[in-house]
């Protein structure tokens, strides 16, 4: 692998881990904590840490080496997840995300922000160390392990009281070594470990007093793997290392394995943990060798629960491994396997390129089969059209991913800000998995954190104020994503207190955006805070207020060629509506032709095609049905000469975008196609109602139309349109 392609791995992994372990955070402040949570925290630092040191990143394994020192206290119940440490940890993962950032700009040696790190690392240690001073080694007292090995409390005519046996099990052991519990991953040989190269390497950091394999998890012969690793290992070890030099002989295996090390006369309650945690036959042989090695005292012997050598013999007899407990059949375990590779998006974007021009190139076969009449070549013509189709749907789907990719940075952004601002408010999303082009997603994260920010601030209101409203003083956000219509609908919605419908027209007024006698229907009033520079707040905040923002988000969806609309009830709450094509890359179009020119249709919007219905003279609505529908002639929109054939009977392509209908006028009707679709150039480009071109079959160059647009274009017309309507349809009656 080249250097930059491992440096761009590193980085993408320690951003996907960082998502990991912000969600997981969020999640325990929201749910409390559990220990799931907390070791995916605990798994994305130290992975984070460990991918680091491949490439020699010190700056990041050093920071991250005491973020994940505070994580180990963490889980091992010695430091609570309190609001202080929720926040630490969070700025953390920030700083992180930082370091992570430098990495990608080829500037780790330069160290970002020297001062917050500073601050960072102080905090971590001062945690760290009140955990230390504050609480024992180990705590939690497990039962007796006696209980397990004999399987009932044993009299002992010597024992003291509870009290005192508790005192005992909290006292420090007779224990002189250290004590490594190892049970290694089932899959470490699939990774290209050795067990046995760890044992071999602890060799050099001292003496192997004793080492005991544990066999409780080994399946029946006929069940084994050959590549599967069973077997744990108790290890009593003399050296003079540090613990954390210990731990980092693990480094490459601590994910998935579990590695617990206990030192020298550790308490004895830690000893009774690691019987207690051994199946039966197990604790009982690991027993016998602790006692073989004259390590604990009588007294207790007898806390542990093996008063003698031979007790604890007898008690290993022979028992059913649980079949609960036992490893997954292979066949199970192969189909748990990893079903999921990473590839470079250049990569994706280079096979789109090659099944277009692939959808081009078959498009002038069919053409030419036609023109030759030949039977044979038309059906070989048609198969390979089947095969493009399904060729170019997978293709379009690999590029496809959840929009939670956006959705899962608000959490800590509403979060964040809402504590700044001293509000409460609960966040909902729903449709999280809804599947958008990869390109557009990564684009429409600015557009909705503008929404979000501005909802927050303006849009709900403090608790006291809600309260008063006879609101919960929690308010609700909710993001929203789902197919409509053969596009993705995103929703922000919130119940604050709304838009003030006459401040915006007042502003809009001075602004010279809109004259005073106007008469503008809600949905043009409240577009005017999509303009450059406008903006109803009281005063300017440091989220919002500047005017800048909202005509940021109206020029990025532009970009996305969508729409973006507001519906808003004073004291009830505002929705802010985003509309985007499922993809910008190949779509199902349907031709028509108006004068010599083709456009093409997206198919998904296409409702119905019918022969144009009688009108009214200069009337741009007609009756379908008996329902009045608004049409737009293309002809004269775009100012195209008249067919060469003549006039002939003219067609009406009825579509739909979102709730609203539109006709469009044509000259007639082609069929449908694969449309690959291409930039505009700049004489096209500011041309409203087009959306792309493509190149059909015989090599002209046909334009996608805008239906966003046109169908707008058509309720513009309609409000005057419609009463001309009503009034011809009553003077016709009878």
């Amino acid at each position: 692998m080249k250097k930059d392609s491992a440096r761009d791995a590193v980085v993408q992994e320690a951003r996907e881990l960082l998502v990991a372990m912000e969600a997981a955070l969020l999640q325990i402040e929201m749910e409390g904590p559990s220990r799931d949570s907390i070791n995916a925290i605990f798994r994305a630092a130290h992975t984070i840490k460990g991918s680091a040191g491949l490439f020699a990143f010190d700056s990041i394994v050093q920071f991250t080496h005491q973020v994940e020192h505070v994580l180990d206290l963490v889980r091992e119940e010695r430091l609570p997840l309190n609001a202080y440490m929720m926040s630490l940890l969070l700025q953390c993962g920030d700083y992180i995300g930082e370091l992570v950032d430098a990495i990608e700009r080829n500037q780790e040696a330069e160290e970002p922000n020297a001062e917050r790190r500073a601050t960072l690392l102080a905090e971590l240690d001062e945690v760290a160390q009140s955990a230390i001073a504050s609480r024992e080694l180990v705590s939690g007292q497990p039962t007796l392990v006696g209980q397990r090995l004999a399987g009932s409390p044993a009299a002992d005519p010597l024992a003291t009281d509870e009290a005192s046996m508790d005192a005992t099990l909290q006292a420090a052991a007779d224990y002189p070594y250290w004590h490594l519990s190892l049970q290694f991953n089932e899959n470490v040989l699939r990774d290209g470990l050795d067990p046995l190269s760890f044992l071999h390497y602890l060799r050099s950091l001292g003496r192997i007093v004793a080492i005991l394999p544990v066999e409780a998890g080994m399946p029946a012969a006929a069940a084994m793997d050959a590549e599967s690793c069973y077997l744990g290992v108790e290890i009593c070890l003399v050296s003079d290392s540090t613990r954390q030099t210990l731990e980092d002989v693990f480094e490459f295996v601590r994910d998935d394995s579990r590695i617990d090390i206990l030192p020298p006369h550790s308490p004895l309650c830690a000893y009774a943990a690691v019987l207690q945690r051994l199946a039966r036959e197990d604790a009982a042989r690991l027993a016998g060798q602790w006692r073989s090695l004259s390590l604990f005292n009588e007294v207790q012997w007898r806390c542990l629960g093996a008063v003698t050598l031979e007790e604890a013999v007898a008690a290993v007899v022979p028992a059913a491994t649980d079949a609960g407990a036992r490893p997954r059949p292979l066949e199970e375990r192969r189909a748990q396997e990893q079903k999921f590779i990473k590839i470079e998006v250049s990569k994706l974007d280079q096979l789109i390129d090659l099944v277009g021009e692939l959808v081009i190139a078959g498009a002038s076969a069919r053409l030419i089969a036609r023109r030759r009449k030949d039977s044979q070549f038309e059906e070989a013509t048609q198969a390979i059209d089947s095969l493009m189709e399904q060729i170019r749907d997978a293709a379009l789907t690999l590029r496809m991913v959840q929009i939670n990719e956006v959705f899962q940075r608000f959490p800590r952004i509403v979060r964040d800000i809402a504590r700044d601002l001293d509000k409460d408010i609960e966040l909902t999303m729903t449709g999280s998995e809804t599947e958008l082009d990869k390109s557009m997603v990564e684009r429409l994260a600015d557009p909705l954190m503008h929404i979000v920010r501005n909802a927050i601030d303006h849009g709900i209101e403090p608790a006291a104020e809600r309260i008063a409203a006879g609101k919960p003083a929690k308010a609700s956000l909710r993001l929203n994503a789902m197919h409509e219509s053969g596009s993705v609908l995103v929703e922000v919605m919130d119940d604050g207190r709304g838009m003030d419908r006459a401040r915006i027209l007042e502003k809009a007024i001075a602004q010279g955006l809109a004259a005073p006698d106007a008469e503008l229907s809600d949905g043009e009033i409240f577009r005017f805070v999509f303009e450059p520079g406008f903006s109803t707040a009281q005063q300017v905040t440091e989220l919002s207020g500047r005017g800048v923002g909202m005509d940021v988000v109206k020029r990025n969806i532009d970009v996305l060629q969508g729409e973006v609309g507001i519906d808003t009830e004073p004291g009830r709450g505002t929705v802010v509506r985003i509309r985007l094509p499922l993809t910008l890359a190949i779509i199902s179009g349907f031709q028509v032709v108006v004068g010599n020119a083709v456009f093409v249709i997206p198919l998904d919007m296409v409702v119905e095609c019918i022969d144009m219905p009688p009108r009214q003279s200069g009337s741009h609505i007609v009756s379908v049905r008996g329902e009045p529908l608004p049409f737009v002639p293309l002809r004269e929109l775009f100012d195209l000469p008249a067919r060469d054939q003549g006039r002939g009977r003219k067609s009406l392509v009825i579509v739909q975008y979102g709730q609203l209908r539109a006709g469009l006028l044509v000259d007639g009707l082609l069929g449908e196609c694969q449309a690959v679709i291409k930039p505009l150039g700049r004489l096209f480009g500011k041309v409203k109602g087009l959306s792309g071109s493509t190149i059909l079959g015989d090599g002209r160059v046909a334009l996608i139309l805008d239906i966003a647009h046109l169908v707008q274009h058509t309720q513009q017309q309609e409000q005057g349109n419609t009463a001309a309507y009503a009034e011809s349809s009553v003077a016709s009656a009878p």
